[in-house]
């Protein structure tokens, strides 16, 4: 009785794992099925904007719509120079890579992924 009470109890828990195992790989095919959608998807969309993007077509819209949208060249005297830009804000990462540089740090110590 012991041993039929035993093969019992192993076989519906065989059947139990089974079916789990089952519903996990069927979530991993929709899963995959999800990821296959979003690349093509991506594709697609990047095929768009390379077509949306071409310069020959940006040139001909500007040329359309020159007069509603006010659209005149750029003139040399309109293009920057370095030293008129303005100062980057400070980050975090800038920081810890001067301290880095200047020594501040010792030789095998990381930060994790501050520095990165």
């Amino acid at each position: 009785m012991v041993l039929i009470a035993v093969m019992v109890c192993a076989a519906g828990f065989t059947y139990m794992t089974k079916h789990d195992a089952e519903a996990e790989l069927s979530k991993l095919r929709k899963l995959e099925a999800a990821i296959r959608f979003e690349e093509e998807t991506i594709d697609v969309l990047k095929a768009d904007w390379s077509l949306l993007t071409q310069p020959a077509r940006l040139q001909k819209l500007a040329e359309a719509y020159r007069d509603e949208l006010h659209l005149v060249p750029v003139e040399a005297h309109q293009i920057g120079r370095l030293d008129e830009l303005p100062a980057r804000p400070l980050r975090i990462e800038d920081i810890v890579a001067e301290e880095a540089m200047a020594g501040g740090m010792p030789d095998g110590v990381t930060t994790g992924s501050i520095g990165q």
